[in-house]
């Protein structure tokens, strides 16, 4: 799908991935509503956009009404939502012992039901249209796991299956749908103390597994899987490898993920 002359609606837009892919939307041709639950950033962002042809607006997207009514909002300003980056996401909670059910809960809401909420929201006029793109940001973690934060983990692999079924039950409907599964990125979410951040274990796992790669570079390959109609989107390459490897011998993958996360701890 053409992403000049779009309206692109872009969620967790303040900083990190979502930053870098409303302002690499806007650069492509695309009218951009970007979102975030924070105004002072998104302030930062309006201004960087240039505000002509763009939107921004704060939104808490565990809010179903409310993103429902962002949704909505951005299409009476500026046009039918071609493109949707359904981006936010966090990284609270530890082991499933010591993580309250709260942060379980909010992990499920914003990583799964936003996107559940987006999709209900833009499906119909999509459907009715025969167009649409549908792109969300899970994680590595989704096809493999993360070691360190069950929430984080299990919320991520549940993005990935969403997506997944997504694409089979509408891709033959005129609908695109992809799912961006990276390693490592540069954002808050590997500085510890953050909000939404990794910590402990679970960072020092993915800061030693690759190459922490730009965000700028994960909007890169996004919009250009958004323009080829790909689905997974892999920053980093071998991760096709890891879950190559985990489908082929799963018994061994386990194995290996035990010892990495031995080895981790003792780090």
């Amino acid at each position: 799908m053409k992403l000049a002359g779009s309206t692109v609606f872009v969620t967790g837009a303040g900083r990190g991935i979502g930053r870098a892919l409303a302002l690499a939307a806007a650069a492509a041709g695309a009218r951009v509503a970007a979102t975030d639950l924070r105004p002072e950033e998104l302030e930062t962002l309006a201004a960087e956009l240039g505000g002509d042809g763009h939107w921004t607006g704060a939104l808490d997207v565990t809010d179903e009404a409310a993103l429902e009514a962002a949704l909505a909002e951005a299409a009476e300003r500026l046009g039918p939502i071609g493109v949707c980056f359904s981006n936010a996401g966090i990284a609270d909670g530890g082991d499933p012992i010591s993580t309250p059910p709260a942060v379980w809960r909010r992990a499920l809401d914003v990583n799964v039901g936003a996107h559940v909420t987006a999709a209900r929201a833009l499906l119909p006029s999509w459907l009715e249209r025969g167009e649409g793109h549908f792109v969300a940001t899970a994680s590595a973690a989704g096809l493999l796991t993360q070691i360190g934060s069950a929430p984080y983990s299990v919320s991520k692999h549940a993005c990935v299956a969403f997506a997944e079924w997504l694409s089979v039950t509408y891709g033959e409907r005129g609908v695109g749908v992809s799912c961006i599964c990276p390693m490592g990125v540069d954002t808050a979410m590997l500085r510890p103390g953050e909000d939404g951040a990794l910590e402990g274990l679970g960072s020092r796992v993915v800061r030693g597994a690759g190459e922490v790669v730009s965000p700028e570079s994960v909007a890169a390959q996004a919009l250009a899987a958004v323009e080829e109609g790909g689905f997974l989107v892999l920053p980093h390459p071998e991760v096709l490898t890891y879950f190559q490897r985990k489908g082929a011998d799963y018994e061994r993958w386990l194995g290996g993920m035990r010892r990495l996360q031995s080895a981790s701890e003792d780090a």
